[in-house]
């Protein structure tokens, strides 16, 4: 495998054996030249823009790509897809009703274990929308009426965790193992990104007034196995979208500038020695820091978006809305971001499922389906995968008047990027319990996802740990069904 710096992973000397050479007549020195290193940590200290920037290893596409860039808006506490994109008039006529031992005799249930179980009707009214009769709850109106052709509603996903963290940790990373690479971070390290002056991988969190709010931890987008380069980067929803971005009073770009040559030049003479490759990452990101002070500001200035922008979004940017993110995602996708994430920390409904659902649906149904058309109108949805998903689904029992976390089903929808728009693909039981026809996966949506973009998943790897990593690990399937 190739890391980042165009180096065999295989060959690397450790920082240890990097000693023994240099106390050796100065071999260590002639070891990294040989490596390509030497080079490298030059270029990043060449104080050039084209520094930061970090063309893939994905040379050439395995597969024709149909996505440049991927938007992910997250729906984080565990969406209740019978309340939101998957009917059951089973359940409607069940509603109160005993749930059939034959669903749940022998099965893993989260806080429900050993309780009496009842079964629990959709909460809100589903209806057919646009030509294609997209079957979607009334609390999604925006989604529902402006871009129900448009989106592939998937019914059969389904999870290997019950608990938000290592759902989430799952959902990100493929493995509930915390130290493995988040899906952007394979993304940024194996095509590369177009922005010089931004980072590749970028995350926003909003947060609404229903549920409970999950937390959301950094972790969620870290670089993991991979140089630490291609962690993501979180931005802010108010205020600066990055703390210090701004200079000090009295400090100057060309002060600045001679800080970084300097850094440069230090850290490039002491990675000779140790042949430590972070060295080479840390450089990278002291580059991209100095281009983000220019980049970033003119990003949050909305003063170029017409007033047409936002009524479509229904916001004017920067209050820290769901919608107000979305506008953001555009711009930075605009910018050549590759990996854009939103969260929204309002799903988790244990209690007042009926409310708290419409509640924040409400928060985040305009921003969704204005982002979809906004991208659409600029020529942008063709080659730009949105997907608005979750880390596990809600059980068809009730909690009280809420649901409980479930694992064994749950939906997602995608759109643009190569996605066929106006289907449903996959089912689930009548009650909405487990998978009955075309079961996905979290690693066949991460497998689908990295094929529209034109990487065969089982070749994206890293080698670490004496073995070689990658996003599916050792499994995945494409879902072809759903590709244009």
């Amino acid at each position: 495998m190739i890391d980042p710096w165009g180096t065999n992973l295989r060959s690397l000397p450790l920082a240890r054996r990097a000693v023994l050479s240099a106390a050796a007549g100065g071999l260590g020195s002639l070891a990294l030249g040989s490596l390509g290193l030497r080079a490298t940590m030059a270029s990043a200290a060449d104080a050039s823009p084209a520094a930061a920037a970090w063309p893939g290893v994905i040379r050439p596409y395995h597969v024709p790509p149909k996505a440049k860039r991927v938007i992910w808006l997250y729906m984080a506490g565990g969406m209740s897809h019978l309340d939101t994109f998957d009917h059951k008039a089973k359940l409607v006529e069940m509603n109160g009703q005993p749930m059939p031992e034959s669903f749940t005799a022998g099965q893993q249930l989260a806080q429900l274990q050993g309780s009496k179980l009842a079964c629990m009707a959709p909460q809100h009214a589903f209806r057919r929308w646009g030509q294609s009769g997209q079957e979607i709850s009334e609390i999604f109106p925006e989604i529902s009426a402006r871009i129900a052709d448009r989106i592939a509603i998937v019914r059969s996903m389904h999870t290997e965790a019950i608990n938000h963290d290592p759902a989430h940790t799952f959902m990100n990373t493929g493995s509930m193992i915390s130290g493995r690479p988040a899906a952007g971070s394979w993304l940024w390290y194996g095509l590369g990104t177009a922005a010089e002056d931004l980072p590749g991988f970028v995350v926003m969190v909003s947060t609404g007034g229903f549920g409970q709010s999950q937390p959301i931890a950094s972790r969620q987008w870290h670089s993991g196995l991979l140089p630490s380069r291609f962690q993501g980067v979180e931005f802010r929803s108010k205020g600066d979208p990055v703390l210090y971005v701004k200079s000090p009073a009295g400090t100057t770009a060309g002060r600045q500038r001679d800080v970084i040559d300097t850094i440069s030049r230090l850290d490039t003479l002491r990675g000779s020695v140790v042949g430590d490759p972070e060295i080479a990452a840390r450089l990278a990101q002291y580059e991209l820091a100095f281009q983000m002070q220019a980049s970033v500001p003119d990003l949050v200035d909305l003063s170029d978006e017409p007033a047409s922008t936002f009524d479509l979004y229904g916001t004017k940017g920067g209050d820290g809305s769901f919608a107000a993110n979305c506008l953001l995602a555009r711009r930075l996708a605009e910018r050549g971001v590759r990996f854009i994430q939103l969260y929204h920390r309002d799903w988790d409904h244990h209690g007042s499922v009926k409310d708290h659902v419409k509640g924040t649906a409400a928060e985040v149904d305009r921003g969704a389906a204005a982002l979809v058309e906004d991208l659409a109108r600029r020529g942008m949805l063709d080659d730009t995968l949105v997907v608005f998903g979750t880390e596990f689904g809600r059980t068809p029992m009730a909690q009280g008047n809420g649901r409980d976390h479930h694992m064994k089903a749950f939906s997602v929808w995608l759109a643009g990027g190569g996605i066929k728009g106006g289907i449903t693909y996959g089912a689930t039981d009548d009650l909405g319990y487990g998978i009955a026809e075309n079961p996905v996966s979290v690693h066949d949506l991460h497998a689908t996802m990295l094929h529209l973009l034109g990487i065969d998943h089982t070749k994206l790897t890293i080698r670490a740990q004496g073995r070689d990593f990658r996003l599916t690990d050792v499994h995945g399937h494409v879902v072809r069904d759903i590709i244009a």
